[in-house]
C-alpha cells in the first residue's frame, strides 16, 4: 500500500445470516438445519475506496444503507466476507459520544475509564482530569453519578473526554464537536479543530449534511449496501 494512503478498502462485502429460531429448543435446532428458515441480509456489496493520510472522509446514507457495518469493519471489529480486505496504515480508534459511558458512575470515574480506553496513560489522566472537568464546566458535579446529569451536562462531559483520544486515524460515528450552548459550542469547535482533527485522518459517519459539507474533503454515499457516489461534498449531497 502506498505510504500516503491511510485506509484501503478492497472488494468489501458483508452478509449477515438470520435464523428464524422459533419458540422452542426443537424449533431452534430445526431452523439451523433447514435452509428455508435462514435469511441472508446483504449489508455491504463490493465496496472499494482509498482514504489518504490527513483526509477528512465522510460516509453518508439513510438508515439501513450500511454505514454502521462499514465503520465496524474499518475498526476491525466485524470481519468482511471472504475475498474482502481492509488495510489500515497507522493506529485507529472509533470515537462516538458516550461510547462506554456508565451513568451509574461519577464524572471522575467515567473520565478515568474512558480516557484510558481512548489511549491516555493513567498518569497523564490523573494530571489532566482537572482540565477535563474544567473544560466540561462541571467542577461542582465531579463526584455526582452521571445519571443525575442533564443531557447537556452529559454531552459536555463526553466531548471533553473524547477530545483527549490518541490515534493516527479517528473513525467518528455521529461524533461532532458542537455540543452545549452557543458559547460552549464556539469553545468546543476550536478544540475539535486544534486538538482532535488537525493533522489526523478522519472517517466521519453522519446523517447530518451540514457537518459533511463543512468538514469533508470527499464523501462516500451508500444506499442499501452499495456505493452510489464517491466525490466532493457538493457532488454527493446533491444526490443525497
Amino acid at each position: 500500500m502506498k505510504e500516503d494512503i491511510a485506509i484501503k478498502v478492497e472488494n468489501v462485502s458483508k452478509t449477515f445470516v438470520q435464523h428464524n429460531r422459533g419458540k422452542t429448543i426443537r424449533d431452534r435446532l430445526l431452523s439451523v438445519m433447514k435452509s428455508r428458515n435462514v435469511r441472508k441480509i446483504k449489508a455491504l456489496d463490493a465496496i472499494d475506496f482509498e482514504i489518504k493520510k490527513g483526509e477528512f472522509f465522510g460516509i453518508i446514507g439513510h438508515n439501513g444503507s450500511g454505514k454502521s457495518t462499514l465503520i465496524s469493519i474499518l475498526n476491525q471489529v466485524v470481519p468482511p466476507d471472504k475475498g474482502g480486505k481492509v488495510t489500515v496504515n497507522g493506529t485507529s480508534i472509533r470515537l462516538a459520544l458516550g461510547m462506554g459511558f456508565n451513568k451509574e458512575l461519577t464524572a471522575r470515574q467515567n473520565i478515568m475509564i474512558n480516557a484510558s480506553v481512548l489511549g491516555m496513560p493513567m498518569e497523564k489522566i490523573k494530571l489532566e482530569i482537572g482540565k477535563i472537568i474544567e473544560f466540561a464546566e462541571l467542577e461542582d458535579y465531579i463526584d455526582i453519578p452521571v445519571k443525575y446529569y442533564s443531557s447537556g451536562m452529559r454531552s459536555k462531559l463526553m466531548f471533553s473526554i473524547a477530545v483527549n483520544a490518541k490515534a493516527d486515524i479517528f473513525l467518528m460515528d455521529e461524533f461532532f464537536g458542537g455540543v452545549g450552548d452557543k458559547k460552549y459550542k464556539e469553545k468546543a469547535d476550536q478544540v475539535f479543530h486544534d486538538r482532535l482533527i488537525k493533522g489526523k485522518t478522519i472517517v466521519h459517519v453522519s446523517h447530518n449534511p451540514g457537518t459533511i459539507e463543512k468538514y469533508c474533503d470527499r464523501v462516500l454515499l451508500l444506499e442499501k449496501g452499495k456505493m452510489v457516489k464517491l466525490g466532493t461534498p457538493d457532488e454527493v449531497l446533491e444526490l443525497f
